[in-house]
Formats: structure tokens, sequence, C-alpha cells
């Protein structure tokens, strides 16, 4: 199997939310089962399909953590230097509109842009690897074609 790279914090991310499916939320579905059994008959009972396809949901997301976990990869960015690589924090500014952006370039299982964590596989971070402080960057996306300039590169 394929290791899956990842930062230190998306790690932990995952750990926390794996040990709070396991400790909090099974063990309360469970509970919801057993008190929704008790009202009687099942096949017109609403509380226990419920209960029951959150619980599908909650051991299939149990079995996906635990996946990913497996396969980690964990690298830290703090020692690494040079052109953008995984881990790297950009400061792009858009070409055209003058807006700066923040990326941290980061494994697919922790990405979120709302938070600026760019999924390493993304049009945007495959143009990024290897381009160093003031390089030009075309990127084609759903949106249209963009430029960026790549103003400065930090490993944190």
């Amino acid at each position: 199997m394929e290791k899956l790279p990842m930062t230190r914090a998306g790690f932990a991310a995952l750990e926390v939310e794996l040990k709070h499916l396991k400790s909090v939320e099974r063990p309360a579905i469970i509970r919801a089962i057993a008190e929704a059994r008790e009202l009687g008959d099942l096949s017109e009972n609403a509380e226990y399909h419920s209960a029951r396809e959150k619980q599908s949901f909650i051991e299939g997301r149990i079995k996906e953590l635990e996946g990913v976990i497996s396969l980690a990869d964990v690298i830290d960015p703090a020692g690494l230097k040079g052109a953008i690589k995984f881990g790297a924090t950009v400061t792009l500014v858009d070409e055209d509109t003058d807006a700066e952006k923040v990326w941290q370039i980061v494994g697919e299982y922790e990405a979120n842009i709302e938070k600026g964590l760019l999924n390493i596989k993304s049009p945007l971070a495959r143009a990024l690897i290897g381009k160093e402080e003031g390089d030009s960057v075309e990127v084609r996306t759903p949106g249209g074609d963009r430029s960026y300039e790549v103003l400065k590169i930090e490993f944190i």
C-alpha cells in the first residue's frame, strides 16, 4: 500500500477524531439503539432505524481513520528548506487581482481550503512543487486560468 504523506498536526487531528468516535460516539449510539429497541416493533421504529444508520456511518468512519493512520507517513516540515515541497507554507499573490493568499501544502486527509490547507494532489499544489520565491506559476482552475507569484516560502 502507498504511504500517505501527512503533517504532525494533521496526524494528531485524525487521532483525536478516532478517539472521540471510539470513546464518545460509539457508546452513545449503542445506548440509543438499546433504548429504541425497548420501544417495541422495530419494523416501524424510526428511532431504531436512524440510530442503526448513524452506527453504520460511525463504524465506517472508524475503519477509514484506522486505515489512513496505519498508512500515514508523518513529515515534519520544520526541518525542511529550499524550493516548495510537501509541508511548505506558501504566500502567493494573484497577478491579476493583487490578492495575497497563504497556503500550506498538506496531505489529502488533512486538506481544508477554508483553513488554508491545500491538498498536495490539487492542481495548484502540483503547479507549486519545485518553485522558488519570485517564480510565477500558471494554474488551470475550474474558474479559469490563474497566474500567481510566489512571495514567500516557509517551513513551519
